[in-house]
């Protein structure tokens, strides 16, 4: 998913030109100073020094060096950047960090490779381990950030096995973590903190499949449930963005408890490894005089693939088939040809499942037959 470009006001002392270098120097030496981006020449014979956002509430300066706050748009960078990758850059400054103390070992811990998401970096969780890094503090991730060219700074961790896989992931610059994305013309705002999850109806996740419904499909209303509380502030958030609150109902809450009844046509069941424990609420949402389709997501689990036949154990290419007739591949189409390509397991899935929602709907209708025929897709 490409995160949204957001433009960037960078924050400058604004002075006269015959301050500038004074101001500079002091701006260096309390390392306030953004060396990203060149000095910017205002009117009235004016200039602007770019300063580090992160650094703002440090600023003291001399009184007799006149200066005011200002933001610059659309900045130039500096020649140095323009020249150094931003890996290059993060490593150079680091370097100039820790002086002296610079390492091999810590050269391997700097990262090569981040997401970006606007103005926050999210770091991976191999990077920065090394215990030197810890004794800098808050100053490694200003450096970082400055580096990157970002404001918010955050590091990745493993999905923690809770039931509603919440990333441990850590902010460690700025005040907040709500980023925002547009993926395919649909703008969501998730905070850093929250992993994008398969979902839509059991659960809703913070609308990877809730959005799309409602935003290109022209979904007439959709429920949503979801019982991670920041997934459902992000959901909230997410619809706003896109004009779509008002045909969404976020159910906050364990799916398996939802109460809602004969209501939908389709339901998606987008939980991986399994969705099994909402098949009976799903079937009871669906519309019981009509019916509807379920969409099912499943981990199958598959043997290792066994090595292929020599050519010369394979035979002719009209090889008798299980019932002993000679039949071209060519010959055999549509759903025939389909279960031949689906591996057992499968298929084996597939025919089971078919039975356990039949078994559901006729429980949820009084006997009634199923809705519609199962269809497996890989």
């Amino acid at each position: 998913m490409e995160a949204a470009e957001v433009p960037i006001r960078v924050p400058a002392l604004a002075t006269e030109q015959r301050f500038a270098q004074r101001l500079r120097r002091c701006l260096q030496e309390e390392r306030l100073w953004d060396r990203r981006y060149q000095l910017q020449r205002l009117p009235a014979g004016r200039v602007a020094l770019p300063v580090l956002e992160e650094k703002l509430s440090q600023l003291c300066l001399p009184p007799e060096v006149p200066c005011e706050l200002v933001r610059i748009q659309d900045p130039v960078p500096s020649r140095a950047a323009r020249r150094r990758s931003p890996a290059q850059r993060l490593r150079d400054e680091l370097r100039e960090l820790l002086a002296a103390g610079w390492s091999e070992e810590l050269e391997r811990d700097v990262p090569h490779a981040w997401q970006r998401h606007g103005d926050l970096v999210l770091l991976s969780e191999d990077s920065f381990k090394a215990a030197p890094w810890q004794k800098l503090g808050p100053a490694l991730w200003e450096t970082v950030a400055s580096a990157l060219g970002a404001r918010r700074v955050a590091k990745r961790g493993r999905v923690m096995p809770d039931g509603m896989r919440s990333p441990s992931v850590t902010l460690l610059l700025g005040q907040h973590g709500w980023v925002e994305h547009v993926d395919n013309g649909i703008r969501e705002e998730c905070g850093s903190l929250e992993v994008p999850a398969l979902s839509h109806l059991l659960p809703a996740g913070i609308g990877y499949f809730t959005l799309p419904f409602l935003v290109h499909a022209g979904a007439a209303f959709v429920h949503a449930c979801e019982w991670n509380g920041h997934a459902v502030e992000a959901l909230h958030r997410s619809l706003v963005l896109n004009g779509v609150r008002d045909r969404c109902h976020i159910h906050s809450g364990d799916s398996r408890q939802l109460q809602l009844r004969d209501v939908a046509d389709r339901v998606n069941l987008g939980l991986i490894p399994s969705s099994e424990e909402g098949w009976p609420v799903a079937c009871r949402v669906l519309k019981k005089h009509t019916g509807g389709v379920l969409h099912i997501h499943h981990n199958v689990e598959t043997p290792p693939a066994r090595t292929a036949a020599l050519p010369a154990e394979r035979g002719p290419p009209e090889a008798a088939s299980s019932a002993g007739e000679a039949r071209h591949p060519a010959e055999d189409g549509g759903e025939g040809a389909l279960r031949t390509r689906l591996r057992p397991e499968w298929q084996r899935w597939a025919e089971a499942t078919a039975t356990r929602i039949q078994g559901c709907w006729r429980s949820c209708t009084g006997g009634r037959g199923a809705p519609a025929s199962c269809t497996s897709r890989r």
